[in-house]
């Protein structure tokens, strides 16, 4: 039976990134690094300028998947209640409290989504944190679960104040860090500024199929995936050997013009990261027909979920982007493949 599940659900899956591609053009790849987060339930982190469809891709695979969606803006005076609860002043004169973001879909809450991550406060951090480990919050005298949460966040990447910048430790909870970028195709390029159905996001979104998938099935979809989709002891070897060489690539070889390769890295990808880039990389290979791992599906998903754990020396922090893409290249590229 679970055999026919998981067919029903890649077809449901490919009809998903269809539809998504529909009204978000030419961002193909970050569709199916969303889809594949969806389905290994990871949090995401996304990289990408202002104005470049963020909202509307993750509007669209809400209405795609179900279940609720919540948005909310980093700010400097944004405080952790402002996540749980509202106040205000009623009709009648006096103060009342109603459910804040996170609390106002219930276990119901599917996509949660953080603008400008790193223009809140630690504080403010460190409670999202702590509802994405535990999918659980303590409010109003008891506990509210989010079984069926995903968080996406992204960061301002250009200014610099009144920001307080993630630390490797809160970045390590997150999946992928997913590059969403302005397509280089110049008809694409056209229709964002020229066709009008690209202006009305509400409309555009509108488009999308409702309820494809069922967002309340996705952790045992999830689960079937991790359990049928195989890994042979080669693979296995490989993928340790990738995770090695990220904590000390000068014994792998790598070279990168002006980097002392021996003094890049403080910290390589942590267990806990390895591990998600397998989960990631069965369901890539589920979305793609197969029933085991291949170094395709590891290549596939390795800069997204290696990348933005790797921790550099000061002095390399600020060609961060740059050299974690040159480094992760390498690695793929000499480490020998099974």
């Amino acid at each position: 039976m679970s055999d026919r599940q998981l067919a029903d659900w890649r077809t449901q899956a490919l009809q998903l990134e269809n539809e998504v591609n529909k009204v978000v053009v030419g961002q193909q790849t970050p569709v199916r690094l969303i889809t594949t987060s969806i389905f290994a339930r990871g949090h995401v982190l996304l990289e990408g300028d202002v104005g470049v469809g963020k909202t509307t891709l993750l509007r669209a695979f809400t209405r795609g998947i179900g279940g609720g969606y919540q948005r909310i803006e980093g700010t400097i005076d944004l405080m952790p209640n402002d996540l749980v609860y509202h106040t205000y002043l009623g009709d009648d004169g006096r103060p009342h409290v109603s459910p804040g973001p996170l609390l106002s879909h219930g276990t119901n809450l599917s996509v949660f989504f953080f603008n400008e991550i790193n223009r809140a406060r630690p504080q403010v951090h460190s409670l999202l944190l702590r509802v994405m480990a535990e999918r659980t919050l303590s409010a109003f005298n008891r506990e509210h679960h989010f079984p069926h949460m995903l968080v996406f966040a992204d960061r301002n990447q250009v200014e610099k104040e009144e920001t307080f910048e993630i630390p490797s430790a809160a970045r390590d909870r997150f999946m992928m860090e997913i590059p969403i970028i302005v397509p280089n195709d110049a008809d694409i390029m056209e229709s964002l500024i020229f066709d009008t159905r690209f202006h009305d996001v509400d409309a555009l979104v509108g488009n999308v199929s409702t309820d494809i998938l069922q967002f309340d099935q996705l952790n045992h979809i999830a689960e079937l995936i991790q359990s049928n989709v195989q890994a042979s002891p080669t693979l296995r070897r490989y993928a340790l050997d990738l995770w090695l060489a990220t904590r000390k690539p000068a014994e792998y070889g790598i070279k990168i013009e002006g980097v002392d390769i021996k003094r890049l890295v403080l910290a390589g990808a942590s267990p806990r990261g390895i591990a998600m880039m397998m989960r990631a990389a069965r369901v890539n290979a589920w979305l793609n027909n197969r029933d085991a791992v291949v170094p395709e599906d590891i290549h596939a998903v390795f800069h997204e979920t290696i990348a933005h754990r790797l921790v550099f020396s000061p002095i390399y922090e600020m060609r961060r982007s740059e050299i974690a893409r040159d480094l992760l290249n390498q690695l793929t590229c000499l480490i020998t493949a099974p």
